[in-house]
Order: structure tokens, then C-alpha cells, then sequence
């Protein structure tokens, strides 16, 4: 620890910001994290049991789903069987909005490591002119002297460390935001089938049946 703080120290003014973002990025990983694990880890049994209760039973399919109101995948699935008697384009667009609020949602923190993406190398890069220029400053052409010498490798020193600083919260923010994307990706994939196969068990067990019965009876009137 007490070396890890030696190297921030070298690093000069800048570290301050630079350590800053690595700390909102870490936090921002850790709570996304965790967001993640607990979807990942329950939503395909959340949809096996809506789906295979939605078949004989609507209520049970959305007393389930409601159970996992916790979960996006329970919250989408909850919103169209929560109506009462839907047509296949209301319960579709039942989906669909609540689709778009937990996708925002999956987003959150995008925009956050995006700025860290960007700020990151940029304020590594005002480190290594500032080093820069207390290494000219110090510098003094033609005298020798062993301090000169030093003050010039400390002004190296600070430029070298800010710039590695910087890029390594970059990297690492960039790292953290590609999973994200590519799990947000997957997760519109995911909620597309979804929801379309519940669409489908929707109209073929439910809705068409209902309709064709109110036509026969209409008939016999």
C-alpha cells in the first residue's frame, strides 16, 4: 500500500483526478456487477415457469411473474398478464413499453465509463506536459550537477507515471463498458424471444380460442 501511494505521489497533481475516476469506475463495475449476477442467475427460471404456467393458467403465470418483480425479465413478463382480456396488440405493446424503461435502465452507467474512457488519457496526457515542463524547467543546459540531474528524472518520473495511470483507468473503463454493451445486447435478444413466445402462447391458447367461440355463439343467436 504504502508503495502504491509512493507511485500516486510521483505522479504529481494530475493523480488526484485520474485516481478519482478509477474509483467511480470501479464503483460503477461493482454495482453493475452485481445487477447483472442476480439477472443472469434467476431469469431463465422466471421465464421457464411463466411460460409453462401461462399455457393453462394466466393468473399463475403473472402470480409468478410478480413474484420476480425484483428482476427485468419479471417485470416485463408481468406487465401484458396483468390485463384483463387484452387484444394481441395491446398485450404487445404492454411488452414493448415496459421493454424500453428496463433497457434504460441496463444502460445505466454507460455514459459514466464513456467520460472515463475519454477524461482518463487526456488528463494522463496534461500529467506528462506538466512533467515535461518541470523536466525543462529544472533542466539547466551545460552546468552538470547531480540535483539538476534528479529534478529532471523526477519531472520524467511524474510525466511517465500520469500517463500510465491515465491509460490504465481508460483500459480498464473500456473493458468494463464493452461487457456491458455486449450483455445489454444479449439481453434485447433475449427479451425478443421472450416475449414473443409469450405473444404466441397468448394468442393460440387464449385469444384465438375466445374469439372463435364468441363468433359460434354470435352464429347461433
Amino acid at each position: 500500500m504504502a508503495r502504491l501511494f509512493d507511485v500516486l505521489v510521483k505522479g504529481g497533481p494530475v493523480m488526484i483526478p485520474i485516481v478519482g475516476l478509477s474509483v467511480v469506475t470501479l464503483a460503477c463495475a461493482m454495482e453493475r456487477g452485481v445487477f447483472w449476477y442476480q439477472l443472469l442467475r434467476r431469469e431463465n427460471r422466471v421465464v421457464h415457469d411463466v411460460l409453462e404456467a401461462a399455457r393453462y393458467d394466466l393468473r399463475e403465470a403473472a402470480a409468478i411473474a410478480e413474484n420476480a418483480q425484483d428482476l427485468a425479465i419479471g417485470r416485463f413478463l408481468l406487465a401484458p398478464l396483468r390485463l384483463t382480456s387484452p387484444t394481441p396488440e395491446t398485450f404487445h405493446l404492454a411488452m414493448e413499453s415496459v421493454a424500453d424503461q428496463e433497457f434504460a435502465t441496463m444502460r445505466k452507467g454507460d455514459r459514466l465509463l464513456e467520460s472515463v474512457v475519454g477524461l482518463a488519457p487526456l488528463l494522463g496526457l496534461l500529467g506528462t506536459v506538466i512533467g515535461l515542463i518541470t523536466t525543462f524547467g529544472n533542466l539547466n543546459i551545460g552546468a552538470g550537477k547531480a540535483a539538476d540531474t534528479s529534478k529532471a528524472a523526477a519531472g520524467i518520473g511524474e510525466a511517465l507515471t500520469a500517463t500510465a495511470g491515465g491509460m490504465l483507468v481508460a483500459i480498464v473503463a473500456l473493458a468494463v463498458f464493452r461487457i456491458l454493451v455486449s450483455l445489454q445486447a444479449q439481453q434485447v435478444d433475449y427479451f425478443s424471444k421472450v416475449g414473443s413466445e409469450l405473444e404466441l402462447i397468448y394468442r393460440q391458447v387464449w385469444y384465438e380460442p375466445s374469439l372463435r367461440q364468441t363468433e359460434t355463439f354470435s352464429r347461433e343467436e
